[in-house]
């Protein structure tokens, strides 16, 4: 009898949270109330295919003519995709690819990439999405953990792939000259197209941690409901039959989620191998792109473009600029906006915890540098270290999180730590009194100096502020006096002569004195990986 009135209980709280998901997407145009034949063919979609697959079979029953997808080789239309992932479906399970087969894909971001995810997810395989930026020894210890059985790659990754086992099924995604080896356009022209059967349980997929500090960890993902789409829709005003250029790369949670609702939506996905600031702004003029996805440090070379360069093309047609993957600095998110207009959507998340919180241009206007508020299923809360709830305002906090597509945990068989139901983020932040997140720096960054906790994003973003400095960075390094010191890492902008003194004089004046760097170096850029996250453990070799 408990059993049972907890699971009622359990409904019961869930129902709201359902009626209000369906409203946002309902009001995106992803679900027409007056076509509930399209809303339950979009449901079983999404649940007898996964979501990548799901998505695409609903945008084409949509409009199967509408184009689907813009590389550098041209358009294809939903329907085109849909048939010649049929097509590469059937020559996979020829090959010997079957649902119980793990499908890693090294590419960049073009028709094969997405060619290879449909095919997998049709077919029931598990989807690895394997960085683009991965060293020999990372890619050898991934495939073998994931327990890899096929591997599909771009031609420039061939000397990373020879490093995998030589009877390891591998395919080419896209060549860029002459080869005798089989491609996947090779395998869709000379393979049938029709409809394939439906896998009997949806592959699921697997996305890797950014891998900063070691071997990057699995995070499966298993999205199996339709209504999931709108923890993103809730505060970002994505409509159907638009355009989204996709600057962060597919392999990424940030690019991945929004090419999957993209197609959801019906919208044209524009994608390119590599990203260029100025490619970027021709493309949105191109193709009328409506939103940008993107992370910071990509937003950063577009504007330092400058204003002679970024007004030769036409941008008006922009309604969302969507960053993720790292910090958006108030400067630089200011910047954007007196650019771009009142655009700019900050998401916060990670690849455990999907979508955390989001900013809107309302909340960027009232409080530059937030991440703004939960979307609708999504939770945050903060805990001290005795795992009691932070409540009061402005006090600084561990982070935690949760949500419909949070992830169970990590392939390797561990977790993260988990209170009242949400996991831990690794961040530290705190709430303002209008409830809007901001994140105040990683919890392994905090630096205690002279007994005093220092988080470097606070200096960070004061240094970015002033004129003539692009990037900065802020690391404790050791010192016999105070346990550790502030050193800070500068990237001056281009022309730009700005001194040491300058940059600690700033800093004194505006915060305490234990927060002023005491070494300040001068580098021609920060150590990134290839999502443009800040790779802090390679600062301290720098100087």
């Amino acid at each position: 009898m408990v059993h049972y009135l907890n699971r009622v209980l359990d409904l019961v709280t869930k129902v709201p949270t359902a009626v209000r998901s369906v409203h946002v997407m309902h009001r995106a145009g992803l679900v027409p109330l007056t076509r509930p034949d399209h809303v339950l063919r979009s449901a079983l979609a999404v649940r007898r295919l996964g979501p990548i697959a799901g998505a695409a079979r609903v945008a084409a029953c949509r409009d199967s003519r509408a184009v689907g997808l813009v590389d550098e080789r041209g358009p294809l239309t939903f329907a085109e995709l849909d048939r010649r992932s049929n097509a590469l479906a059937r020559a996979f399970t020829e090959r010997g690819v079957t649902d119980r087969s793990v499908v890693a894909l090294l590419a960049r971001d073009h028709r094969g990439a997405v060619e290879t995810m449909l095919a997998a997810a049709k077919l029931g395989a598990r989807l690895l999405l394997v960085n683009t930026g991965f060293a020999r020894p990372q890619l050898r210890d991934v495939a073998a953990r994931e327990a890899v059985t096929v591997f599909v790659h771009d031609e420039e990754f061939t000397p990373l792939v020879d490093a995998l086992p030589g009877d390891l099924p591998t395919f080419l995604a896209w060549v860029d000259s002459a080869t005798d080896a089989t491609t996947l356009d090779d395998l869709i022209a000379a393979t049938d197209d029709a409809p394939v059967p439906l896998p009997r349980e949806p592959g699921g997929m697997v996305l890797l941690t950014s891998g900063t500090t070691g071997t990057p960890k699995g995070a499966p993902r298993q999205v199996r409901s339709p209504l999931a789409a709108a923890q993103f829709l809730d505060r970002i005003p994505l409509r159907t039959g638009e355009a989204t250029l996709l600057a962060a790369p597919l392999f990424h949670a940030t690019g991945f989620s929004q090419f999957i609702i993209s197609f959801a939506l019906g919208s044209t996905v524009v994608l390119r191998r590599r990203f260029d600031p100025e490619a970027t702004l021709r493309a949105i003029q191109e193709h009328r792109v409506t939103t940008l996805v993107l992370v910071p440090t990509m937003l950063q070379r577009i504007l330092d473009l400058g204003p002679d360069t970024i007004g030769h093309y036409d941008t008006s047609t922009l309604r969302i600029v969507f960053t993720a993957g790292s910090a958006l600095s108030p400067e630089l998110g200011n910047r954007a906006s007196r650019v771009f207009g009142d655009v700019i959507h900050n998401l916060y998340g990670s690849t455990e915890v999907s979508v955390a919180a989001v900013a809107t241009p309302a909340d960027w206007r009232a409080a530059p540098g937030t991440v703004g508020k939960p979307p609708v299923g999504c939770q945050v809360a903060l805990f001290d270290d005795s795992g009691t709830r932070v409540t009061d305002h402005g006090v600084t906090a561990r982070v935690f999180a949760g949500s419909g597509l949070a992830f169970g945990g990590y392939t390797d068989g561990r977790h993260k730590e988990i209170i009242d139901g949400l996991l831990s983020t690794g961040d530290l932040g705190h709430f303002d009194a209008d409830g809007r997140l901001f994140i105040d720096g990683r919890d392994d960054d905090m630096i205690v100096s002279g007994g005093e906790n220092v988080f470097p994003g606070e200096i960070e973003d004061l240094l970015v502020a002033y004129p003539g400095v692009a990037e900065a960075a802020v690391l404790g390094v050791a010192d016999p006096e105070f346990g550790q010191r502030l050193k800070a890492y500068v990237v001056r902008s281009p022309g730009a002569e700005v001194a040491a003194e300058d940059l600690r004089g700033h800093v004194k004046a505006n915060l305490a004195r234990f927060k002023v760097p005491r070494d300040v170096v001068f580098l021609d850029e920060l150590p990134r990986n290839a999502t443009g996250k800040l790779l802090r453990t390679h600062l301290a070799d720098l100087g």
